[in-house]
């Protein structure tokens, strides 16, 4: 027999069945393999779950933290600039204390100077070239402060305000060379007062210019708690007048006795507050304060000026009385000038004590009857 030829479709038809084997094969492999534990993951703890918002909050919070702190900086910043800002205005004006207060002190010294009784014309000349030295002194110190900017124009003011004081002096002084035994004293008092208006004219330099200047520059600054100096040179307004010029030369040029008749006397004692008139006859009723005080008017009842004229307040009561004195620099003839005693202390209520007030003599007083006069006064509180 003959074989049969194999075909394609034979080659088609056979089927090798050996998946069977394959998957026999795997099988023994997964079974062959070690087993290992599945991993569990952790569980999550019961509660609320993470807001989404979180990492926002906390910026926003330190956004407000840094804020708050920023504020707090620049707070403590202008603090500290407002104060150093107030120190310089405040150390400026100690330095302007200073240097005022030794220019009034030299205006002082000047009033006592041309009242001093019985004082030589070459004795005057002398010591008010020095009072000029010291005043130019003063000058050269006021130029050398440094003020804040906003008070570069008061500075300035100040500072004309002494060299008045300086040209004022400087002219009397010139003045008071040319006067004699033979001088004309009228004359010689115009020129004198002329040069006296200088001395004046510093203290409204001072008054206007730099002290209301320096309020308005403080105020419009901000700046608390500093306050303006003063510095008042020409205390007696009596040396501005020709007259009371005239009377000095006459003084200068004359012996003290000269002149005519010399003397001073008491007009009226006043009780203030209220404008009370003491009454020397009958009983005084006088309501006691803090703010208690005593009018002296003291008129100069001669024809020649009177300088340095003291006038005392005694109250007579026991066991201490109260004794006060105050000093008339200058009284012209005929002129009638007021005497203030405050600070009375503390009198005694409800039993009848004396006020006794007088006028000292001046030298060539003859007449000192009217020097002194008494008051019966009762005090009670008010």
């Amino acid at each position: 027999m003959f074989d049969r030829e194999r075909t394609d479709a034979d080659a088609d038809t056979d089927i090798e069945f050996d998946f069977f084997d394959e998957a026999t094969s795997e099988t023994r492999t997964r079974e062959a393999a070690p087993s290992q534990p599945r991993r569990r993951l952790p569980r999550r703890p019961p509660g609320r779950p993470p807001s989404e918002g979180g990492p926002q909050l906390i910026r926003i919070v330190a956004a407000i933290v840094g804020a708050i702190l920023l504020a707090v900086i620049l707070v403590l910043v202008v603090k500290s600039c407002a104060g150093q800002k107030k120190g310089e205005y405040q150390n400026y004006m100690q330095d302007v204390a200073r240097v005022g207060g030794q220019s009034a002190q030299v205006g002082t010294d000047f009033n006592k100077l041309i009242t001093t009784p019985g004082i030589r014309l070459a004795d005057l000349q002398a010591r008010l070239n020095g009072l000029r030295q010291q005043q130019a002194q003063i000058v050269a110190s006021a130029q050398g402060l440094k003020p804040p900017g906003p008070l570069r124009d008061q500075q300035q003011s100040l500072v004309e305000a002494v060299q008045f004081r300086v040209s004022g002096l400087s002219g009397l002084a010139q003045a008071l060379t040319s006067i004699d035994n033979h001088t004309n004293p009228s004359a010689a008092g115009r020129e004198l007062s002329q040069q006296a208006l200088r001395l004046a004219a510093s203290d409204v330099v001072y008054d206007d210019l730099f002290k209301a200047g320096s309020q308005q520059v403080l105020q419009r600054e901000g700046i608390k708690g500093v306050a303006v100096p003063d510095s008042t040179f020409l205390q007696n307004p009596d040396l501005t007048s020709s007259r009371s010029w005239a009377l000095i030369v006459q003084r200068l040029t004359q012996s003290p006795t000269a002149g005519g008749l010399h003397g001073d006397s008491i007009i009226a004692v006043r009780v203030q507050p209220g404008k009370q008139t003491l009454s020397q006859s009958t009983e005084n009723t006088v309501t006691a304060s803090d703010r208690l005080a005593f009018q002296v008017l003291v008129k100069n009842s001669g024809n020649s000026q009177e300088t340095q004229v003291q006038v005392n307040l005694n109250i007579q009561q026991s066991p201490t009385p109260i004794k006060k004195t105050a000093t008339i620099s200058i009284i012209n003839p005929g002129e009638t000038k007021t005497v203030t005693f405050r600070n009375i202390g503390s009198p005694s209520f409800g039993t009848r004590v004396t006020v006794q007030v007088n006028v000292e003599p001046v030298p060539g007083e003859r007449n000192r009857n009217n020097n002194t006069a008494e008051y019966p006064v009762v005090f009670t509180l008010g």
